[in-house]
């Protein structure tokens, strides 16, 4: 069982919030009080979990001293020390919870996402293994409710995406699929091979949280932005009119290619967007690696180049190589991701306990 560090400055932090809360003016700025509010629920959800954990601690105390008492009937006795047991396992629940609520939440785990996914290593089979990662995210967004909006893409010939970027819109959507920003490998026979031999292939993925434009400022000056006809798939019209927008910021290199639409001014707030999230991704990672030394354990969320996974189509296995856990394939890539993704955020939270454990007893 983990030692709770000291609740003291939570519970200051939140009687300062109560005391924002009470000011006449306090819902002026609608999104400080948000923000506020937010952290006033968290906190006093905190408060209410070591409430529950000191209540139980207190309890076994009480039992143990019952059951060792001489004096104490020896039914008393015995109905007591039965009790400890579940009293231990429920205060040991309790204290994992209020760790949890100790760590502060991403700042962007409320946004909804943007996801890219691009075929890799692996040539044909590559770009038809980033449609089956495609579909296997769609459908795992509607089994949640969210919505799923296609911002640009890149189809392949043989079927699949060389690219797509699409947005997932719905309660906490990134928070859910931080983790799988990374490479990908599919082991699999694919269907143009004669001779039965096994392919490797690989497609990345990368996952950005939705930018608010009071997140990144971005320069007009600093954007190149050039129109052309689209390419590919979509009918006569992309064929004959400038929609398609390319973007480029100038200060960083990043580019943003939109063509879905047919309005030129949607392709353009599309790119936009994407351009935000790219810039905000960019400003996350550089945070990150300041502090990568404090965030030793915690699954990675921003490098593309490292493989988190193979999904095994001869052996029916999906393998997180992060956190060692297989799964039945089958299931996974038809969109089933719940074990998966709880296992990942079980295992964070892990790493993020142990990290703020340490920082206490260093203080």
């Amino acid at each position: 069982m983990y030692k709770i560090p000291d609740i003291a400055p939570f519970r200051e932090k939140l009687a300062e919030l109560d005391e924002q809360m009470a000011e006449p003016n306090f819902f002026s700025d609608q999104r400080r009080a948000a923000d506020v509010s937010r952290e006033h629920q968290r906190l006093t959800s905190l408060v209410e979990k070591f409430e529950a954990y000191h209540s139980a601690v207190q309890q076994i105390e009480e039992n143990r001293s019952m059951a060792e008492d001489d004096s104490v009937e020896e039914e008393l006795r015995e109905m007591a020390a039965e009790e400890i047991e579940s009293l231990e396992a429920e205060r040991d629940k309790l204290s994992m919870d209020v760790l949890r609520a100790m760590i502060p939440p991403d700042a962007t785990d409320s946004r909804n996402s943007v996801m890219e996914i691009r075929g890799g290593a692996g040539g044909d089979e590559a770009n038809i293994f980033a449609g089956d990662l495609f579909r296997m995210y769609s459908k795992y967004a509607e089994s949640r409710g969210w919505r799923v909006e296609v911002i640009s893409s890149s189809p392949a010939d043989v079927g699949g995406f060389k690219e797509i970027i699409f947005s997932l819109s719905g309660e906490d959507a990134y928070k859910y699929l931080k983790f799988e920003s990374g490479v990908h490998r599919v082991q699999r026979v694919p269907a143009t091979e004669t001779q039965g031999r096994i392919h490797t292939s690989t497609a990345t993925v990368a996952v950005l949280p939705e930018a608010e434009e009071v997140d990144v400022e971005i320069n007009p000056n600093d954007l190149e932005i050039s129109t052309m006809r689209a390419s590919g798939a979509g009918g006569q019209h992309v064929n004959t009119t400038d929609s398609a927008v390319m973007m480029v910021h100038k200060p960083t290199g990043v580019t943003v290619y939109c063509a879905d639409e047919r309005s030129q001014i949607k392709n353009r707030a599309k790119a936009m967007a994407v351009m935000r999230s790219r810039l905000l991704q960019a400003k996350i990672d550089e945070e990150n690696a300041k502090y990568a030394a404090e965030r030793k354990g915690q699954i990675g969320t921003g490098d593309r180049s490292e493989r988190i996974r193979t999904y095994n189509y001869p052996q029916g296995r999906l393998t997180d190589h992060r956190i060692g856990m297989n799964l039945s394939l089958p299931p996974v890539i038809d969109g089933d991701l719940s074990e998966l993704i709880d296992s990942l955020q079980n295992y964070d939270y892990e790493a993020r306990i142990d990290n703020l454990l340490s920082k206490q007893s260093q203080s």
